[in-house]
């Protein structure tokens, strides 16, 4: 995947979802399941039509929202030689820093002015290695319709959540916003610290709804 398609596939990760199921998706509603289009995952569907819940993709991303306090956006890129090339190169650590970096970061700093990171961490003992990361969104909340303003012309900085990790030759992308931080105004008294915990339970809890493909079986006569 070049830089450009990958940079605009990424868009769906900045893109403000709709309140209600699209009447396409490209993925399968099986139940109470979504089935990604490529068949690379399965999530238990975390949101609700009777709360507002809805669903939005591409074939790369996934966007789960409802009305209350949930935004989370799964994303699946497949690597190509020259991931895979960086990947080994640089080692898994590296490589997600610099995935994190001139991907999704540089996407969050063009579609909103300001974005910047606000802590990181990797942890090797979670998916066999992940980046977690933090990062602060100037007017990029997506629960705009209820935003409450500080004053006349001051909003919230939304703060997002990124979980980042390979999975069957892609590299996955898992991301939530901290609808709290831009919907309780002045009664919001969170701590830098009580706000990257919960982000990482979220996290976490989205991770356990996943169930992943199996690896392709590799012919040993065919090496």
């Amino acid at each position: 995947m070049s830089r450009l398609t990958l940079a605009l596939a990424l868009t769906a990760l900045t893109a403000f979802a709709p309140r209600a199921y699209a009447q396409e998706l490209l993925g399968k509603v099986d139940g109470k399941n979504y089935l990604s289009p490529t068949g690379l995952f399965r999530i238990a569907i975390p949101v609700l039509p009777e709360l507002g819940g809805g669903i939005t993709d591409t074939p790369n991303v996934v966007t789960f929202q409802d009305s209350f306090n949930l935004h989370v956006s799964i994303a699946a890129f497949e690597q190509d030689a020259t991931q895979r090339w960086e990947l080994s190169t640089r080692g898994l650590k590296d490589y997600l820093v610099y995935f994190f970096s001139n991907f999704i970061l540089a996407d969050f700093k063009q579609a909103f002015a300001g974005a910047k990171i606000e802590s990181a961490k990797f942890l090797p003992g979670m998916l066999e290695g992940a980046l977690l990361t933090y990062i602060l969104v100037p007017d990029g909340t997506m629960f705009r319709d209820r935003v409450a303003q500080i004053s006349a012309d001051i909003v919230p900085v939304a703060k997002r959540g990124n979980l980042l990790f390979v999975r069957n030759g892609h590299i996955f992308v898992i991301t939530t916003e901290l609808a709290e931080r831009v919907i309780e105004g002045r009664t919001y008294q969170k701590t830098t610290e009580e706000e990257d915990e919960i982000l990482r339970n979220r996290l976490i809890d989205i991770v356990n709804k996943i169930a992943f493909a199996k690896p392709p079986v590799v012919d040993a006569a065919k090496k």
